[in-house]
């Protein structure tokens, strides 16, 4: 794919995917948590979390957390309680990436910024509160679980798209995931693949930013 032109006045909205990209995300936490409580060994359950149909049923909404919780109660072979399961689920947020709120704050002052993250309920309802600071700077955050769309799917971006209010090619999209990237970009977005906060950095100042 063509890397992204990047140049002063080539965007009129920000998009950013929020794990890995604005909130740090360890799923190993979840697993020691979880394998805490049943009394093994966190690769014992490695080998069986799977983001199988389940997972994405509840990414989109579909299936509430309850339902979710008794999925991983079979697949993972543990008989833990709702409360634990959430208890370690939540545990996968480490933090702000490194640098990535005073580049928010900037870039907020000059365009519209606007979030786009596959989620769920039970981790929007976390992070909204744990980290209401640093997604303070998002006019509108699109979540799977409460679009119903979920990337890399054509029709979650066209939504996202349709719903900015600029063209596709005017909207920058910060994402981790390079199959992310490729389906923004066959929808037309510009989009910057995110290793780590100094691609966002970097894109930033070549928008003039």
């Amino acid at each position: 794919m063509n890397r992204p032109l990047l140049a002063p006045g080539a965007a009129d909205a920000l998009l950013f995917d929020l794990g890995r990209v604005v909130l740090d995300i360890d799923f190993s936490k979840a697993l020691a948590c979880w394998a805490g409580h049943a009394g093994c060994e966190p690769a014992h359950l490695a080998g069986r979390f799977s983001r199988d149909e389940i997972y994405r049923r509840h990414e989109t909404g579909e299936i509430d957390d309850a339902e979710f919780f008794a999925a991983l109660r079979t697949s993972l072979g543990i008989g833990l309680s709702d409360a634990q399961f959430l208890e370690g689920w939540n545990a996968i947020f480490a933090g702000e990436m490194p640098g990535i709120e005073p580049l928010l704050a900037r870039a907020a002052g000059r365009l519209p910024l606007y979030a786009f993250s596959n989620t769920n309920g039970a981790h929007v309802e976390y992070f909204s509160e744990a980290y209401a600071g640093v997604l303070g700077h998002f006019r509108e955050m699109f979540l799977s679980s409460t679009i119903g769309l979920r990337k890399p799917d054509a029709a979650a971006y066209a939504h996202v798209v349709k719903a900015i209010g600029v063209p596709a090619q005017r909207i920058v999209f910060f994402d981790d995931l390079a199959e992310n990237i490729e389906a923004a970009r066959a929808q037309g977005l510009t989009a910057v693949h995110v290793t780590s906060p100094d691609d966002v950095a970097v894109a930033l100042a070549a928008l003039g930013i």
